[in-house]
């Protein structure tokens, strides 16, 4: 039986450069919404192999039930030793009945979490 042989260009470049086969989006592990005042606080704990400046989670967003903006964190550094991690926003702006918010995560490489996490709001 024959096996078929990577090219050595090619298997330098999967080791080199571990996220040649898959790059990893980010994941949201936990999200916690308190009332502050008149608007809410959100924490929201993501996990994501940050392996430096070019490949990091660099944000997360809070939408309505429209899929409308209504928060953004943006992370400003990668976190490549603290895995995983929580950050906060605060002053979101939830309208007054809105039940449900939805999460999502942003990646340095453009790339989102895929659909945003629910997250019911407490009453």
């Amino acid at each position: 039986m024959r096996h078929k042989q990577i090219p050595k260009l090619a298997l330098a470049a999967l080791i080199l450069w571990p996220g040649a086969l898959v790059a990893e989006v980010p994941k949201i592990l936990d999200v916690v919404v308190e009332k502050q005042g008149m608007d809410w606080q959100v924490h929201v704990t993501i996990s994501h192999p940050d392996s430096g400046w070019d490949h990091y989670a660099n944000g997360w967003e809070v939408l309505d039930a429209e899929g409308n903006r209504i928060g953004y964190r943006e992370l400003l550094h990668p976190h490549v030793n603290e895995q995983p991690f929580t950050r906060s926003l605060r002053n979101v702006m939830v309208p007054d009945g809105m039940r449900e918010i939805y999460v999502r995560a942003h990646c340095s490489d453009g790339s989102w979490s895929g659909e945003p996490v629910a997250v019911r709001v407490p009453f």
